[in-house]
């Protein structure tokens, strides 16, 4: 049977869950980090004392080429003994022909049976390129074949492949622990994720220096997406409120919140919004971008974990057909989303929301502190200066846009809107896409 139902469905066969799994690849974290990639790839059992000298590939992007980041990046793996090839096509929000471009280059250089390891360096597009690549060489066949039905072929992936490390350049998709790499269905102007833990990396490397050179709008775009996931985590259904599958096999990866990604929510939130502002203003202070590498970190290890929900839903239509990029988007559409319509789902979770954020609830009652998370988060939207006002701002969609959004949200979403702690029907997300056109004039 598939685990498709939370406990609050008016029917169910199964019982409530009972079982919590956690699954990470290993972490280093910390500046100058990138000098212990050689140690971390040994550490993976890559050797390069071997008789054969290992081969790797690193995907990424031309702007990081451009910037110098890359060779600091192949330096230090030839300085360590080992041979890589940069694949640099890398597209913002890639879509499934992106990732078959970097596949056809591995199997045209190295065959089907592809590199000895695997580096993605960047933000979350050109990890995902990475992770995409690393799972279809493993596994046979094209990207397609492991997207769900009725857009691909739903096939399952059952191996993970050589070893994967993983380096993000931004403070936001938290793509370089996550089981599930997003790309573009774009003749169909939807989005689709390979959700598998046979996707996850073996390890991230976490250095923020380089995130320094990163613009200030988008370091508070990306910012954006890093906080979402922390508070998506933090209002997602508990574990146990969600079914029990009868497979363990079954149990999805994003499987509703626990004990341990709530401590990392509330850090990660107090991370995020109490640096963020200094990130974005001065992009040279290293603490505060330590600050928010660390808060974007455990915001992944808790929403991505526990689960994103309506607000990731409803973005996915909207980055496809405007092309916008997806912490933009997840900007303007948490106010109306998660610190909107789901702060009825439980106003004292949301109230403390609203203190993470820093706001002054002294005296009022829990649904007006609830009430209180939505305007303290667009006020720090207002104070980065370069957060979209809404919707129309962001991309010009009007209310003649709304309809279509909707369908596409209820229709290609339901492994996200799983996770929302409230229903959401297409008239309801009608109403939620009409209240994020505008968050502040």
């Amino acid at each position: 049977m598939s685990y498709d139902r939370s406990v609050s469905a008016p029917e169910h066969e199964l019982g409530p869950e009972t079982v919590w799994h956690l699954q990470m690849p290993q972490i280093r974290f910390g500046r100058d980090s990138v000098e212990e990639l050689g140690f971390q790839l040994a550490d993976l059992g890559v050797d390069a004392a071997a008789d054969e000298t290992p081969h790797g590939l690193l995907v990424t992007d031309e702007n990081l080429v451009d910037i110098g980041h890359v060779d600091r990046v192949t330096d230090l793996l030839e300085d360590a003994g080992y041979d890589v090839t940069v694949w640099d096509g890398a597209e913002r929000e890639p879509s499934i022909e992106n990732v078959d471009d970097c596949i056809s280059f591995v199997r045209e250089n190295e065959g089907e049976d592809g590199y000895d390891f695997y580096v993605g360096f960047g933000g979350g597009s050109c990890i995902d390129v990475a992770k995409g690549t690393r799972a279809v060489i493993a596994n046979g066949g094209e990207v397609l074949d492991y997207i769900a039905e009725p857009t691909g072929g739903g096939e399952s992936l059952t191996e993970s492949g050589p070893p994967l490390v993983l380096m993000p350049t931004t403070a936001g998709t938290g793509a370089e622990i996550s089981p599930v790499a997003i790309f573009s269905v774009e003749e169909k102007e939807i989005k689709e994720g390979v959700s598998s833990n046979h996707i996850r990396a073996d390890a991230a490397v976490l250095d923020p220096t380089f995130t320094t050179t990163l613009p200030a709008e988008q370091t508070g775009k990306t910012a954006m997406d890093a906080l979402g996931h922390a508070i998506e985590g933090y209002t997602t259904h508990p574990f146990d409120g969600l079914l029990r599958p009868s497979d363990p096999a079954e149990r999805p990866v994003y499987a509703g919140r626990t004990g341990l990604t709530e401590m990392f929510s509330e850090k990660a939130i107090e991370l995020l919004s109490g640096n963020v502002r200094t990130a974005v203003h001065n992009g040279d202070d290293i603490e505060a971008r330590s600050a928010m590498l660390k808060g974007a970190l455990f915001g992944a290890i808790a929403g991505l974990t526990a689960g994103a929900s309506l607000c990731h839903a409803m973005a996915y239509p909207v980055g496809n057909k405007y092309h916008t990029y997806h912490g933009e988007t997840i900007a303007v559409l948490t106010p109306a989303t998660t610190l909107g319509y789901n702060a009825a789902s439980d106003p004292e979770r949301f109230a403390s929301v609203a203190e993470m954020l820093g706001a002054d609830t002294d005296g009022m009652g829990t649904r007006e502190a609830a009430d209180r998370a939505r305007a303290e988060y667009v006020r720090l939207q207002q104070d980065l200066n370069v957060i979209p006002s809404g919707l129309t701002d962001l991309a010009g969609i009007e209310d003649d846009d709304v309809d279509w959004l909707a369908t596409q949200t209820v229709e290609t979403q339901q492994r996200l809107l799983r996770c929302n702690p409230r229903p959401v029907t297409k008239a309801d997300a009608v109403e939620i896409f009409r209240d994020a056109l505008h968050n502040w004039e």
